[in-house]
């Protein structure tokens, strides 16, 4: 089965699947509040918040700084699946951990959370760059989307039935919500090995003649990095492209990462907040498949850019919100382009980008994205404290988007193809 094959597809999208449980149950549900109200209970929450802030930070610096180096090893040794499926194994061992920590045991809970939090993001640098294993030239907006849809939907339903356990711990057998939290964590591991197992037995990378070891393969990949930068300076397209991508990126991060601050601080109950999360989900599971379509019709530069205009209006009307509807009315709308925004700027790339170097320019994108998760957040944070308004705040992430999309605007995404 090579390049193209339906089963290789949907093995390839499962993984999205697995490990959306992650970022949903883990990263922006339980984790934060579970570190605050049971890990670090003796911290106060200036201290808690601290930590926590400090663990996310150093997972993104180091997969940041480490992204582009994994990915020239991979891309020399033939190792793409290879060191997907290690991160892999070390994110699902990490996250399964997390049942163990015991209350008021912060300390680990932090360890654990930044290897697993590293290991996450190392895994993904890697299943991106497989795509283009995976898909044929004229398919690749649409397997992209169909990645992030099932990341979309895999990931809300094992949120919701987690959402379940916490509020009915006694529908499950289990003494209260702490143990539910805990079970919570046990569970995206089990469905994140569960559902990593056909990428594991059905995709495969090509052009893997003359594979070489692990010590080879660095020093081949510190060889071919080096050589990498010297020929990003010549692909004009490529490097407008990763600009544009980190301003809108840098976008739409801060609204998923700032969403739920932006609700509470304007006194949204959290059952509203968790609710909307969860319609976000769903909405962007067929929203998603939707862009994949439309990107193969009419290009994927103008349903990116429609996806940021469709964002900034958001932001602007977000900031006259006066009651739970109108969050559940943006809810929707971020729903309807958030995933379709994700998947077609990772199929316009991988369509700019040499095929043999696939994981290391992979490892470029994905390092810009872990950076442009810093910025929107600053801004929204130095404009609320300038100005005392947290609606005033949501307006400046506007900017970012309509300096990325201008940038976008002057990619020419055809030229770069033919440099490539």
């Amino acid at each position: 089965m090579g390049k193209g094959n339906r089963k290789v597809i949907y093995s390839w999208a499962l993984y999205d699947w697995a490990n959306s449980a992650y970022t949903t149950t883990v990263m922006a549900g339980f984790f934060p509040v579970f570190f605050k109200q049971y890990w670090a209970s003796d911290l106060s929450v200036n201290e808690s918040t601290f930590w926590l802030g400090i663990a996310n930070a150093a997972s993104g610096l180091v997969i940041a700084l480490l992204a582009p180096v994994l990915g020239a090893m991979a891309d020399q040794g033939g190792l793409k699946k290879q060191l997907m499926l290690s991160f892999t194994s070390l994110a699902i061992v990490m996250t399964a951990a997390l049942f163990l920590v015991s209350e008021g045991m912060w300390q680990m809970a932090v360890l654990v959370y930044l290897f697993g939090a590293i290991a996450f993001s190392g895994a993904n640098v890697f299943y991106d760059a497989l795509i283009v294993d995976v898909a044929e030239h004229k398919q690749l907006d649409r397997v992209s989307a169909l990645g992030y849809a099932l990341g979309y939907i895999g990931g809300g339903i094992l949120f919701a039935v987690n959402v379940l356990m916490t509020l009915h711990p006694e529908w499950f057998f289990l003494a209260d919500k702490a143990e539910a939290v805990r079970w919570s964590f046990l569970s995206v591991a089990v469905w994140w090995a569960l559902f990593t197992i056909p990428i594991a037995l059905y995709v495969h990378e090509t052009g893997q003649e003359g594979r070489l070891g692990w010590v080879a393969s660095a020093r081949a990949g510190f060889h071919q990095l080096s050589g990498t930068i010297h020929h990003l300076r010549s692909l004009k397209q490529v490097w407008l492209f990763l600009i544009a991508y980190f301003l809108y990126i840098d976008g739409v991060n801060t609204v998923a990462h700032m969403a739920v601050d932006y609700g509470l601080s304007l006194g949204f109950d959290s059952s509203v907040l968790i609710s909307a999360l969860l319609m976000t989900q769903f909405i962007a599971f067929p929203a998603a498949l939707a862009a994949g379509w439309l990107g193969a019709r009419f290009g994927a530069k103008r349903v990116i850019i429609a996806s940021i205009a469709v964002y900034a209006v958001a932001c602007i009307w977000s900031s006259t919100m006066q009651n739970a509807n109108d969050f559940y009315w943006l809810a929707a709308a971020i729903g309807l382009v958030m995933g379709g925004i994700q998947a077609l700027s990772r199929s316009m790339y991988a369509r700019m980008i040499p095929k043999q170097q696939a994981a290391e320019f992979f490892g470029f994108f994905n390092m810009l994205g872990k950076f442009a998760a810093v910025f929107g957040p600053l801004l929204m944070g130095l404009a609320s404290y300038l100005t005392g308004s947290a609606r005033f705040s949501i307006l400046v992430i506007v900017a970012l988007f309509a300096a990325g999309a201008i940038v976008l605007y002057y990619v020419d995404e055809k030229s770069e193809m033919q440099e490539v």
